[in-house]
């Protein structure tokens, strides 16, 4: 569990850092490059996560010259280890942290933008004043989701991480083990952690947000 929720704050913050610029960029205009940036984003999301997993474990290993190029930096291959586990879980769980994002820039009024450009503010202060206090709601989506997908990850762990216990094996990995060795006592328990997990996740995403909304939005636009 210790191993399954650090790979998951970690991934989640990592996500926040990349999702909101890429974000803001793709809801900012149109155009065949942000819909080729979208696809690719929302590759995870179709694609079997054995297929990332195999790909990224590929790429990171001795057989490319990415992967000969971090085993010299770091000393050892990124496959089997939590920083390679941490890698393929961002590209895995991408999507989750950039859609809901997307969703919220995407149904900002720019009258807002427009008329905080027209005073004098920098884009960069436009973003932080305005835009996200008015998306508040689809950031918290976007780090519960991610962070909930992380938890619940099987395929792409399974296949760069290996199942080492106290370095890569997760609790979905975890639970698979210990179905297939007939400990289904064990087994429900793990499974219910991760149930617990998801109800606590959408909870937050679907009672949090409501309540404050539209009162939050109003005095930070004020503001």
């Amino acid at each position: 569990m210790g191993l399954t929720l650090r790979l998951a704050l970690s991934t989640t913050a990592v996500l926040l850092l990349v999702a909101l610029p890429l974000a803001w960029w793709i809801a900012s205009g149109k155009g065949w490059a942000r819909a080729l940036v979208q696809a690719a984003v929302a590759l995870p999301l179709v694609l079997p996560p054995t297929v990332i997993g195999f790909y990224l474990l590929v790429a990171l290993g001795p057989l490319t010259a990415p992967g000969r190029l971090l085993t010299r930096l770091i000393g050892h291959p990124l496959a089997f280890s939590f920083v390679g586990l941490l890698v393929g879980s961002i590209l895995y769980s991408l999507p989750f942290a950039v859609q809901p994002l997307v969703a919220g820039f995407t149904g900002i009024d720019h009258e807002y933008i427009e008329a905080a450009a027209g005073l004098g503010a920098r884009p960069a202060r436009v973003f932080l004043s305005v835009v996200l206090p008015m998306t508040r709601a689809s950031l918290l989506t976007s780090a519960v989701l991610a962070f909930t997908h992380t938890v619940g990850e099987f395929g792409v762990v399974l296949m760069l991480g290996g199942n080492i216990p106290g370095a890569t094996r997760t609790l979905s990995i975890s639970l698979y083990d210990l179905v297939q060795d007939g400990n289904y006592a064990a087994a429900n328990r793990t499974a219910l952690v991760l149930v617990g997990f998801a109800m606590v996740a959408l909870m937050a995403i679907y009672l949090l947000p409501s309540a404050r909304k539209l009162d939050g939005r109003q005095a930070d636009v004020v503001r």
